[in-house]
């Protein structure tokens, strides 16, 4: 069963947290606290986000401890997660999950996060948010597209239905009618990174969504190899794609594939529906997007479109 969160309200209480990476400006993070309590909310820092192992905020112990206090914790209402990075999967088997399903919040993140998103809908039905993250987005001058899309998804609790575009992005559909699937995905390397474990959903008449940011393309044909071999790209209904940034050969002029022949060839060959080139993924300007929503791909009509509500 799909749990949604209630949504955000003026004078909520946001914990933002540190999965994965240590913030590399601190000064960020105090940023987005000032900027949430700009527009009316209490915020508080989880007492591991600034701590550093290597490449991770804190030991495992100390990250999954910060997410499970703020699940447990009744006054916090939204959970926003300072970057990316890496992490999050290290942790999938310190959270409590039955503590999750009993306290749904919003949780907010994307690129690594996207292991933790599915993990917790995968174990407790619960819709998280793929959007901008405290260090990143809220941290300095956010985007006003990337504001009006975030609050319009965590505040509105009726059907969100056709998401707006912004007109520095030209979206491209393939199909010949309207295919309804539940929203799943997110970073490409953390979807794959899933398989074989617990922690993967089943993508069954998903609407598969993907970004990726920094990979080669013979690493994302490797990725999506992966999707064909598991079952994977045949199971899905249709594909969501959004930004590939950087994601260009290292030694372009050795003989390679490009990426837009791998993802005509190996991905959009199945004739499924599709909507390619969404404002998503590591860019500035992108939407939020809710995981394990219904969600619609209408090449017909040329909308992509939240078909019910994301938040209670």
């Amino acid at each position: 069963m799909t749990i949604k969160p209630p949504c955000l309200k003026k004078g909520d209480l946001i914990s933002i947290v540190s999965p994965a990476s240590t913030p590399t400006d601190a000064s960020r993070v105090h940023s987005s606290v000032k900027y949430f309590e700009s527009k009316g909310y209490r915020v508080t820092i989880s007492k591991n986000v600034f701590n550093i192992n290597g490449y991770l905020a804190g030991t495992d112990e100390e990250r999954a401890e910060d997410l499970n206090q703020a699940f447990a914790d009744k006054n916090v209402r939204a959970i926003v997660c300072s970057r990316g990075g890496y992490g999050t999967p290290r942790i999938l088997d310190r959270l409590d999950y039955g503590l999750i399903r009993r306290n749904p919040k919003l949780l907010i993140g994307y690129s690594d996060i996207t292991a933790l998103q599915l993990a917790i809908f995968k174990k407790t039905g619960l819709v998280t948010f793929s959007g901008p993250m405290a260090a990143v987005e809220f941290g300095k001058d956010i985007d006003p597209y990337t504001e009006e899309m975030f609050f319009q998804m965590v505040t509105q609790p009726g059907k969100i239905g056709p998401l707006k575009n912004h007109k520095s992005f030209r979206l491209s559909f393939k199909g010949k009618k309207r295919v309804l699937g539940r929203l799943l995905g997110g970073n490409l390397s953390l979807i794959t990174s899933l398989f074989g474990t617990q922690y993967a959903p089943d993508f069954s008449r998903s609407l598969l969504l993907i970004e990726e940011v920094s990979e080669e393309p013979y690493s994302i044909d490797r990725m999506l190899t992966q999707l064909r071999l598991s079952g994977v790209l045949k199971k899905v209904s249709a594909f969501v794609l959004g930004q590939f940034t950087e994601c260009n050969p290292e030694e372009p002029n050795r003989p390679h594939r490009t990426l837009e022949e791998i993802i005509s060839n190996d991905l959009l060959s199945y004739r499924k529906a599709s909507v390619s080139n969404i404002p998503y993924g590591h860019v500035p300007v992108k939407m939020t997007l809710p995981i394990g929503v219904l969600a619609s791909v209408d090449p017909v009509k040329r909308r992509f479109s939240i078909d019910e509500a994301a938040v209670s």
